[in-house]
């Protein structure tokens, strides 16, 4: 894989380091039989700052844990978790995010369908497109910054499906107190049950902060570096007769028919990021507090993709030649913004913006299609927008507001965000957010070439229009409640052409904007009930959808139930928790996957859904090493092979995974 050498580096540099004892706590009153409450280091922003020379006169006082800050892109700060949570293991995947809303593919590095959607935007700039390609790309918001006293070296390992593993290390040092640096790679390689399923994965990212003595200047960086190659089958060629009817021939999966063996897409990335600023005037003592900065961001990212198949066959549909297909396809942009922004106690964080944003979506040549209409082999041009921010914190009164527009150039665009919240007590807040924006769709959506003759198009599509309200509950004692409705015009998206009745050809991805009203409503429920070491943790999504045409397809009723139990092992030297998850979705018209656009695209024939996935979980955490060991659906072979991830394309069956998370404190 391309950045293989730096997993061997990292492991390197993981074995220099002297210390694994987890660093002490701070002070507190903790129940000691409660690992999360020991343990959590999440907090709010701020914190305490660590002196290295005070460190070096007194080698004997570790810093603790809450030292080890993790900044976010937003600049929100959290501390190196090395906890054992029921979130934890919800997160212990290929993403390390909780994917309650996703649905996995049969081999780890596949895409994953969609059993909810959020239609808050946070940029008036189109996307490149190739959703089902983006799952594991990480965006600027899942790139952190660092801040600690001494190195820390993050190692995650994990089994996959045949001849492969997942492998995710980061280490990050401060060479001095005001200069941080890390690194991070991220590899996978998976073959997969099924026929030409082979993934290879990888994403690289280097990331630094620095500030001046004097807290004056403020520097951000980073340059990612990613790419996401998929082996492509088409999925199963023969459903009924070879997996639904649990024919014991195709239970090794291997046997099984596939569409097609000859293809592969891979989505290539590389981005380069600076955010600085310097204060003109601060102050912060007792008395007063203003600060008055001008700042700087600066991103440019280019992103690619190919499609290849050795043979032309007619799956996709005619080609306008009989040799291999080669599709290809760029996304050049940089945006380059000006900021001034002014915090004081008063006013709050007041932030005025300009921005220049320019971009080129290219595609290999001009093609001129059967009804004579010219397709260009880019689309070009550059816009400059401005903005303004507010965000103020009153007592336990969080309020802000965001403004973007484009004013002028190539592209249109605005969005508009309030929110509001109140900290009740550590135990209760409440929080309210609106959203209305306009942006135009996906590149991929106005202009695409291919060599199969269906999917070569040019669009002129008017602007997405959302208006998003959200409400948040949270109690640690009662339980946490989302509520989130949109309203969408002129939604664009990805669907099946519809052909006459006695046509024999294929139906095709095809692109559509619907120009009537959709009406999303979407509430999640998450409470746990505790019953002396044992607890039930439960996850139910209502969702509802008015709309004229089945232009958007979700689930009604989502859920999650994890019955587990906690305690200790060895003399108290081993915390574990081990239990059952059940994970269930009522049947859906889920989406249709496309290999050769990198999308999903909507179809309103086939249902999936309706089957239940049960889990085992043992996990376990031993100083700073967390042990994970699960039984993948161990249900699968006596509730019915029923289980699809979108048309055509099989869950996955049971199997059985293990891996580690490993934190190394100097």
């Amino acid at each position: 894989m391309k950045y293989t050498f730096f997993c061997f580096f990292f492991f390197s540099i993981s074995s220099f380091v002297l210390g694994q004892d987890l660093p002490p706590k701070p002070d507190n009153n903790t129940d000691p039989f409660n690992q999360q409450q020991q343990d959590s280091t999440i907090q709010k922003k701020g914190g305490r700052t660590f002196d290295p020379e005070a460190l070096a006169r007194n080698k004997q006082v570790k810093p603790t844990i809450d030292l080890y800050k993790v900044i976010s892109h937003n600049r929100d700060t959290t501390f190196i978790d090395t906890t054992l949570t029921i979130q934890k293991e919800y997160k212990y995947n290929y993403l390390r995010k909780d994917n309650f809303e996703l649905l996995r593919f049969s081999n780890v590095g596949q895409t994953y369908n969609s059993l909810g959607y959020s239609f808050k935007r946070s940029s008036i700039y189109p996307e490149y497109g190739l959703k089902a390609k983006h799952f594991a790309y990480k965006e600027l918001n899942d790139i952190y910054y660092y801040q600690v006293p001494t190195p820390v070296t993050d190692i995650l390992f994990k089994t996959t499906m045949e001849q492969g593993q997942l492998l995710e290390t980061m280490i990050t040092l401060n060479p001095s107190p005001n200069f941080n640096i890390s690194l991070a790679y991220k590899g996978l390689r998976s073959l997969g049950k099924y026929q030409h399923i082979l993934t290879s994965n990888g994403n690289f990212a280097i990331t630094s902060n620095y500030n001046t003595t004097n807290k004056r200047y403020h520097a951000r960086w980073h340059i990612a570096a990613q790419d996401i190659t998929n082996q492509e089958n088409g999925g199963v060629e023969d459903l009924e007769g070879q997996f639904t009817s649990g024919e014991d021939e195709f239970k090794d999966r291997s046997l099984i028919g596939v569409l097609y063996q000859d293809a592969e897409n891979r989505l290539d990335g590389k981005r380069y990021f600076l955010d600085h600023d310097f204060s003109i005037f601060k102050k912060n003592d007792s008395l007063r507090r203003y600060n008055l900065k001008l700042g700087h961001v600066f991103n440019y990212e280019t992103k690619s993709y190919r499609f290849e198949k050795t043979a032309a066959d007619t799956f996709f549909g005619t080609t306008l030649a009989s040799g291999s297909i080669d599709d290809r396809s760029k996304l050049r942009a940089m945006n380059n913004q000006l900021y001034l922004s002014y915090d004081s106690k008063l006013t709050g964080e007041l932030k005025f913006t300009s921005s220049y944003y320019n971009y080129n979506y290219i595609h290999g040549s001009t093609f001129i299609n059967e009804d004579e209409t010219v397709i260009p082999n880019n689309i070009k041009g550059s816009t400059i927008g401005i903005g303004g921010s507010w965000q103020h914190k009153i007592g336990q009164f969080d309020i802000g507001a965001n403004l973007q527009t484009i004013i002028t150039g190539d592209l249109s665009g605005n969005s508009l965000n309030a929110n509001a919240g109140y900290q009740f007590s550590d135990d209760l807040s409440l929080s309210a957010s609106i959203q209305s924006a306009s942006t135009a769709p996906d590149f991929n959506l106005i202009m695409y070439q291919s060599d199969y003759t269906k999917y070569n198009w040019l669009n002129n599509f008017d602007n997405v229009k959302t208006q998003t309200g959200q409400f948040n509950f949270k109690s640690k004692k009662w339980f946490d409640i989302n509520v989130s409705y949109s309203i969408i015009d002129n939604y664009a998206y990805f669907g099946k052409e519809i052909l006459p009745v006695e046509s024999t050809e294929v139906a095709q991805a095809q692109p559509f904007q619907f120009t009537g009203t959709i009406n999303y409503l979407k509430a999640k429920l998450q409470h746990e009930i505790r019953v002396g070491k044992f607890a039930l943790h439960n996850t139910v999504q209502y969702q509802n959808i008015t709309q004229d045409q089945q232009v958007i397809n979700v689930p009604e009723i989502v859920t999650r139930n994890t019955l587990y139990y906690s305690g200790f092992l060895f003399k108290k030297a081993m915390y574990f928790q081990s239990g059952f998850t059940l994970k269930y979705f009522t049947e859906y018209n889920a989406d249709e996957y496309s290999p050769l656009i990198g999308e999903f695209y909507t179809q309103n024939q086939t249902k999936i859904g309706n089957f239940p996935v049960l889990d085992f979980f043992f996990n376990a955490k031993v100083r700073q090493t967390r042990i994970y060991l699960k039984a993948e659906h161990f249900n699968s072979s006596f509730t019915g092979y029923n289980f699809l991830s979108a048309p055509n394309y099989p869950y996955r069956d049971f199997i059985v995974r293990f891996g580690v998370v490993w934190n190394f404190f100097t």
